[in-house]
């Protein structure tokens, strides 16, 4: 079985639309979990309705998007983790999936698999299409070719158990804690991204800040991660 954690916060003009794709369109066994950061709008109301487990955080500081992805690992009940953004969507999750799994089932050395990110058409800009294609290229060759793990937040997936073995996503970091899973993750196996596999988001980030502010801010993160 296939666990959907689906990280949220303030998510109501979004999440209703990738839970109802996910519940109406995928007949592969799975289970969605909706692990929420305290959000104050309606998002918990709406993803109760669709989702199979929703985790409502409730501590004293502002939640991680680690904390809140291992959350949702420690409730899944699946053999595969896959890691969702709120804003993202998928044309056939059946085929989508049934390609996934394959890739699992012929590789046993694979352990983590990410996919070909692309803004939604009716919201992609001509420099999403650049961007999104540069990146895809880059996390193609560092980890089908140079075999170092990275991949962005959109989707990962990744065997329940080497989750464990890597222990989840560091919760000490508030940015960069998605390329810094998939680095650690190739330590101990193959990850991959298969550019025939594509996730559709919003990009509502790079449309609010504008890419050149999100391309130096991508850099810093990075650098203070390293």
């Amino acid at each position: 079985m296939i666990s959907i954690i689906i990280p949220t916060l303030n998510e109501e003009k979004i999440i209703q639309s990738t839970l109802i794709l996910l519940k109406t369109k995928l007949t592969i066994s799975h289970e969605i979990i909706v692990s929420d950061g305290g959000s104050e709008d309606q998002t918990t109301a709406l993803a109760k309705t669709y989702a199979d487990s929703v985790l409502v955080y409730s501590g004293a500081t502002r939640q991680t998007i680690a904390h809140g992805r291992n959350e949702g690992a420690r409730a899944a009940r699946g053999d595969f983790l896959v890691f969702f953004d709120a804003d993202c969507s998928i044309e056939d999750p059946d085929a989508f999936f049934t390609q996934a799994l394959r890739h699992f089932e012929e590789d046993k050395k694979l352990v983590g698999l990410t996919v070909s990110p692309r803004v939604l058409p009716e919201f992609e800009t001509f420099t999403d299409r650049i961007m999104f294609r540069i990146m895809t290229w880059g996390l193609r060759l560092r980890n089908n070719v140079f075999h170092v793990g990275e991949a962005m937040g959109e989707f990962q997936m990744m065997r329940k158990e080497t989750f464990y073995a890597v222990n989840g996503f560091r919760e000490d970091l508030v940015t960069r804690e998605d390329a810094d899973m998939f680095y650690r993750l190739s330590k101990i196996g193959k990850t991959m991204l298969d550019p025939n596999l594509t996730v559709f988001h919003t990009g509502r980030r790079a449309h609010t800040v504008g890419w050149p502010y999100l391309i130096v801010a991508w850099m810093i993160n990075t650098l203070s991660v390293l």
